[in-house]
């Protein structure tokens, strides 16, 4: 399963309406860490496919969405269950972190 590209126009429907915990990455192209983290996220996404859904925001295009959830650095990692926020960590971390956002 492929990482979900998430806006400020389809969050509400893709993030706050899922059925399933939701791991959002905020991340911008040029960001170093944020690159980085990719791989890790992918391997998430792929293992966990149907279990959770792994989405990415980047902060230059979705502006809105990274004030609303004060994002001030990135990678900042927010997980969501049943539509509210549950947790949230910064910069790069292991697929075991990963998954404690969402246990």
């Amino acid at each position: 399963m492929a990482i979900t590209e998430v806006t400020d126009n389809n969050f509400e429907e893709v993030v706050k309406k899922s059925n399933i915990p939701v791991i959002v990455d905020f991340y911008a192209n040029w960001c170093k860490p944020c690159l980085r983290l990719a791989p890790t996220l992918e391997e998430l996404a792929d293992e966990k496919n149907g279990e959770v859904l792994v989405c990415k925001v980047n902060v230059d295009q979705s502006k809105k969405l990274a004030g609303a959830y004060q994002v001030i650095s990135i990678p900042s990692i927010i997980s969501f269950k049943n539509g509210e926020m549950y947790k949230r960590v910064v910069g790069t971390v292991s697929k075991q972190d990963l998954l404690a956002l969402v246990e």
